[in-house]
């Protein structure tokens, strides 16, 4: 009976993740240059979003440009599988518009930015992120990084190896604790050469970066003393995803940060950008002040 009870689950999250990866697929997550840009026309300020291309490593990643370029910049970082259209509706948003400039980057493997090829290697991603951030860091007062679930994961490591680069950081659903997250049996399975074919290519990225997850973070784990932005951790009480022990690792391991705010939320899952958009919100203006203040402080 127990038998037949694993065998039946195991049929019935296979066919429920097929529904899932041809749902994602349809619903176009990955916009092109032009649709994007015409999504984000829609902001009270007539801003134009420009989208260009960085280059390194081997690697072209596309990012796009939106606002103020002597405002302070905010950069979002999305997770697996997603891609820059994670953010559009940040990135239009009026109230993050007056007070910053905005950056959103498809990660390598997703969107534009090598579509289905993955990248393993977080120490790899984070420096192409960096380059792409350095590149528009002087026009900007502060840098303020986002970093939503796996896209947290590269934020932090970006902060790690890059400590001077960036203000502020906002940690959201992070994964960041090793082994602290939920595995889907078909992550195995579907990287099975004989089933590979039957996947988007952004799930079956999605897939290799969440079998290599644990080894990547243990990589960073002695690391975190590195990190001295201003820090805000949030993340879901019930988030059965990337679980809340995640929060409290960061919390542990975050003794440098010049600011550390951990909020755990009662009752919220791995949907914060939906459910807690306001307190999103929030957070990256408190840390756009402090880097204000701080910059205050530093010329005195």
């Amino acid at each position: 009976m127990t038998f037949l009870f694993r065998k039946k689950r195991l049929y019935f999250s296979i066919a429920a993740f097929l529904f899932f990866i041809y749902a994602y697929d349809f619903m176009e997550m990955r916009a092109s240059s032009d649709t994007f840009q015409q999504i984000l026309s829609d902001n009270p300020f007539g801003y134009e979003a420009h989208f260009d291309y960085y280059q390194a490593e081997g690697r072209k990643l596309r990012y796009l440009e939106i606002g103020n370029d002597t405002l302070p910049l905010i950069v979002f970082i999305h997770g697996a599988p997603s891609s820059s259209s994670f953010w559009k509706g940040f990135l239009r948003d009026s109230s993050l518009l007056s007070k910053a400039a905005l950056l959103a980057v498809d990660r390598p493997g997703y969107g534009y930015s090598g579509y289905g090829d993955p990248e393993t290697s977080v120490k790899k991603q984070a420096e192409l992120i960096a380059g792409i951030i350095q590149e528009k860091r002087e026009c900007h007062p502060s840098v303020i990084i986002h970093g939503s679930s796996y896209g947290g994961t590269v934020a932090a490591r970006i902060a790690m190896d890059f400590p001077n680069l960036a203000d502020g950081l906002l940690l959201q659903s992070a994964s960041v604790a090793p082994g602290e997250e939920k595995t889907f049996a078909f992550s195995h399975i579907t990287e099975n050469w004989l089933l590979r074919w039957l996947l988007p290519g952004s799930i079956h990225v999605a897939n290799v970066e969440k079998l290599s997850h644990k080894v990547q973070l243990d990589s960073m784990a002695n690391l975190w003393d590195r990190i001295r932005s201003a820090v805000i951790v949030l993340h879901g009480k019930a988030d059965g995803l990337i679980y809340p022990s995640n929060a409290f690792y960061a919390k542990e391991r975050l003794t440098n940060a010049s600011f550390l705010e951990v909020e755990m939320l009662e009752g919220s899952k791995h949907d914060l950008l939906w459910t807690k958009r306001e307190l999103l919100l929030n957070s990256l203006n408190k840390l756009i002040d402090l880097s204000k203040n701080r910059m205050q402080i530093s010329q005195y």
